[in-house]
């Protein structure tokens, strides 16, 4: 009996040990899982933020050409004024009421009506009419850009909140043209009121569609709480990025049909963003602003600035009396109020990063990178207790840096692909803690999908940039790959092939980790490099260099801020005036002499339907032909007689 129960015991722990070894494999397996999961992920993520930065800064080194070239014409000839430099210069802002006042609302108008002043019943039809796709007529975007534009003069540099009356505020990040988001914010917490009021943190527009929606709305809010609604400037509040991100294309797209219009919207929009406040406080305890600090952050300072002269904070003013700039720092800091300008592009353009100091933010190509040692210092200066800042995407809506004392926001769900990041927006009662609200929108039902097949769609659309990127610059990767594979063996190391991918496409991403994705390797590890470069191209380019396809591909971007920096009315055709009026201007910059009768020439041949202007679709097939007889934006081979003769948008050389 006794050696029964011996057995029968022993036979229940073999079960009992069988049963916990299986459920810490188990445990194990899934822990590896969701940690490959989360590898892949944030791997995307890199992918994503690398080339949305990439882009930044090709925008800053396009514009930084244009810049430089109208400089030197200007030095040569004071009539050399150009759209980039601000479409308010040289116009009275106090008679600007006139601007709507020419215009009739059409019978067939079947959009929401406004007068002023606004009522919320105005403002909710406004909203339902937007959901139904209907545009509000251009007249009425007029005036309420105007009326507010009238209000936020009376606004200092640096709102001032608080949550003694209402109990409470709400804090939202960028929202970058996504209105569904603005709506599931509204649904979740309720519409602004003097009981519920909203701090935005900018970054309004650009990117998604409805830049123009949201605006108007916020807007709109704004006039019928003007102090409890609080609207912050962010960088995309700029006429700068705007001609590269979407936003003036939008406006074009939707009130285009009467040029005047569109022109005068443009117009406004640009002067209202410089009118925007740089930061909010909470209470004096909470600092809220779209990009972050720097060590040279001085808010007493800040606050006391002309903020509306920064119509573009890429371009800073002149003192007054002083001659263009000519790019040299020691010019620079005699012909622009250096201390004054870094305040307000640091403010906007900012990141945190974990190491401490401060230096520039060479990752976007504006304002500082700051470290924990700044924000406790520039905190404890001012008798702040936390930093909420926007400006980046995060995965989870938001993120915790600094110690906690730096919170970044971002109220854009779904930015880079559908199921890739969360929205939030941040609830403060009296008590100023935050409580983080997230949220997300979806159109085709991606909450219904598993981890990894949301992983999987967002991966897919990553490595879809990624690629296009490769096909942009394939003859320069494979010209670099060849150089460490002298016998032409078509294999070279994976550390070989990770610095030249690094090296030609300037994007610092796990590039060790992605091999697997996107190139064969051979049984002793060795990578194929052709591989990689699998891209179906067309068109053949001149001999030895890039495909017309390629070139396209690497400039599309600058190709088509180059055109909207041509096309001064906004009218969405380069008509023959402005078309020659660039060409002259380029051609002083670049030291030729070309003819009108030639520069009048070209702009006939570019116009194919001959109908007097030059639409986008003209001006890239014109690109297309020539760069077919070898002509490059890529600095090897130019013809300065060549309407294709424009900057590159990555290596800024003609």
């Amino acid at each position: 009996m006794g050696c029964g129960n011996s057995m029968h015991a022993h036979s229940e722990m073999g079960k009992s040990e069988r049963s916990l070894k299986a459920a810490l494999l188990i445990q194990k397996w899934y822990r590896r899982y969701q940690a490959r999961l989360e590898a892949r992920r944030r791997c995307t993520w890199r992918i994503f933020q690398s080339i949305e930065y990439a882009g930044e800064q090709d925008q800053l080194k396009l514009y930084n050409f244009f810049n430089s070239m109208m400089q030197t014409v200007s030095s040569e000839d004071n009539k050399s004024k150009y759209i980039i430099q601000g479409s308010n210069e040289g116009k009275s802002k106090d008679s600007n009421d006139d601007i709507y006042q020419d215009m009739e609302v059409e019978d067939s108008y079947d959009g929401p009506h406004l007068n002023f002043p606004l009522s919320l019943d105005q403002v909710e039809k406004m909203m339902e009419a937007f959901k139904e796709q209907k545009l509000l007529h251009a007249k009425y975007v007029l005036m309420v850009l105007r009326e507010t534009e009238k209000v936020m003069k009376t606004k200092k540099n640096i709102n001032r909140a608080t949550t003694a009356i209402a109990k409470q505020i709400t804090v939202c990040g960028d929202l970058h043209g996504a209105i569904e988001d603005l709506y599931l914010v509204f649904y979740k917490n309720g519409l602004p009121s003097a009981e519920n009021p909203y701090i935005f943190n900018g970054d309004y527009v650009d990117r998604g569609m409805h830049s123009v929606e949201i605006a108007l709305i916020l807007f709109s809010f704004f006039l019928l709480f003007p102090n409890e609604v609080y609207l912050n400037r962010g960088n995309h509040e700029d006429y700068i990025l705007n001609l590269r991100y979407g936003f003036l294309k939008e406006v074009q797209s939707k009130y285009g049909a009467k040029r005047s219009h569109a022109q005068k919207i443009i117009g406004q929009f640009q002067d209202l963003f410089a009118w925007l406040p740089l930061a909010t406080l909470i209470d004096s305890k909470i600092l809220i602003c779209h990009g972050g600090i720097s060590d040279k952050t001085d808010l007493t300072f800040l606050d006391n600035m002309p903020r509306h002269k920064y119509l573009s904070v890429l371009k800073p003013p002149l003192k007054e009396g002083a001659d263009e700039l000519t790019g040299e720092e020691e010019d620079l800091s005699a012909k622009i109020d250096l201390s004054e300008w870094r305040q307000i592009l640091d403010i906007l353009w900012s990141d945190p990063r974990s190491q401490d100091g401060c230096q520039p933010n060479t990752f976007r190509g504006g304002g500082s990178y700051f470290g924990p040692d700044v924000t406790k210092k520039v905190l404890a200066k001012h008798g702040i207790d936390l930093l909420i800042r926007s400006h980046e995407c995060k995965p989870d809506g938001y993120e915790y840096t600094h110690g906690e004392k730096v919170l970044t926001v971002f109220s854009a769900s779904n930015y880079y692909e559908e199921g890739s990041n969360r929205g939030a927006y941040i609830k403060f009662g009296t008590d100023l803690k935050p409580r983080c609200v997230q949220y997300q929108t979806s159109v085709n039902n991606t909450k219904k999908m598993t981890m990894r097949q949301r992983v999987s769609i967002v991966e897919e659309s990553a490595l879809r940039d990624l690629r296009e990127k490769i096909g942009a610059n394939t003859t320069y990767l494979r010209q670099a790959f060849q150089k460490h594979d002298p016998n032409n063996t078509g294999y070279i190391t994976s550390t070989q092939w990770a610095r030249t991918m690094e090296e030609i496409l300037d994007l610092s991403i796990p590039w060790r980790t992605l091999k697997a994705r996107m190139c064969r390797t051979n049984d002793a590890g060795l990578i194929e490099y052709e591989s990689c470069l699998e891209m179906e191209l067309t068109y053949s380019g001149g001999k030895g260099g890039p495909s017309v396809t390629e070139t396209l591909y690497r400039n599309k971007n600058a190709l088509e801020t180059i055109f909207r920096v041509m096309d001064k009315d906004h009218s969405g055709c380069i008509s023959m005036d402005e078309f020659q009026d660039a060409c002259q201007l380029l051609s002083k910059h670049i030291g030729s002499n070309i003819p009108p009768e030639t520069v009048k020439d070209m702009a006939q041949s570019i116009d194919i339907n001959k109908d007097g202007n030059i639409d986008f679709n003209e001006f890239l097939e014109a690109f297309r032909l020539v760069d077919t007889q070898g002509i490059k934006l890529d600095g090897q081979t130019s013809t300065q007689n060549s309407p294709a003769h424009v900057p590159n948008g990555e290596n800024n050389q003609l």
